[in-house]
């Protein structure tokens, strides 16, 4: 079921959404060659505890994995998509890519964000590769109208990202946010336009498009949680949590781009 906010869930949706952009802004700031994914996993915990969050993803259990996930962020690094898990053996290199998501409850809202980032130099083909999908990110939340369909959502990335050669990962999804980081509905990062659910005001949802610069197949590793590119090609993955209001939507989580 579709959960409409009322004013003052937005409000608390904006704290927790403000919570977890600044995690990013710190990982911004953090990412460097010689840091562990470790240790940008202890910065995010300790800034969301400081500020009276609770980390959304740390020991979360989905149905689809036995293991609860032992971290504060999501640390995927080069080919991997999603859910790469921090660690403080696992050091970044100059060149890599990173791609960090972060979810934070404060006061009962949960907030969810990603963003990927460069560590030091990185090839002219990664670069592309990371600021189309953050414009394919923009384009989306500029499709997210009252009275748009899903369907505007998932087109605005795919049409966008297909352009320039770039995969769309079919197997994971945005979602609806709120009391639960995970609610209805699943927002795909393809779709046609004007098909689909209605978009209507006081929905909360995280759109986050997962690109690859390969061919459109994942895989998932023996931890039962990293999902990479099966061809070994880099991915990226952007996030922002919104909400749409009569005139537009607004972003809840706020993090400073890469750019």
């Amino acid at each position: 079921m579709i959960k409409i906010k009322t004013p003052e869930e937005i409000q608390l949706m904006r704290n927790a959404g403000r919570v977890t952009a600044e995690v990013l802004d710190i990982m911004r700031e953090a990412v460097r060659p010689g840091i562990s994914t470790g240790e940008l996993d202890r910065l995010a915990e300790e800034h969301i505890r400081k500020n009276n969050g609770i980390p959304a993803f740390k020991n979360y259990k989905p149905a689809f994995n036995m293991t609860p996930f032992p971290g504060t962020i999501c640390a995927s690094i080069n080919e991997e998509v999603v859910h790469g898990i921090p660690d403080f053996n696992r050091i970044l290199q100059e060149g890599d890519i990173i791609s960090i998501d972060v979810g934070a409850y404060v006061n009962g809202y949960c907030g969810d964000a990603a963003c990927t980032y460069p560590v030091g130099e990185i090839s002219d083909k990664r670069r592309k590769l990371l600021e189309v999908t953050e414009e394919s990110l923009n384009r989306a939340i500029s499709s997210a109208l009252k009275g748009n369909t899903l369907g505007d959502i998932g087109h605005a990335v795919e049409s966008y990202v297909k352009s320039y050669g770039f995969g769309v990962v079919r197997d994971y999804t945005g979602h609806g946010i709120g009391r639960k980081m995970h609610e209805a509905p699943q927002i795909p990062n393809y779709g046609k336009a004007g098909q689909g659910m209605t978009l209507k005001a006081g929905m909360t949802i995280a759109i986050e498009p997962m690109i690859m610069s390969g061919r459109e197949k994942v895989k998932t590793g023996a931890n039962g949680w990293t999902v990479s590119t099966a061809d070994g090609s880099d991915a990226a993955h952007f996030e922002r949590s919104i909400v749409i209001l009569d005139d537009g939507p607004e972003i809840l989580t706020k993090w400073q781009s890469f750019l």
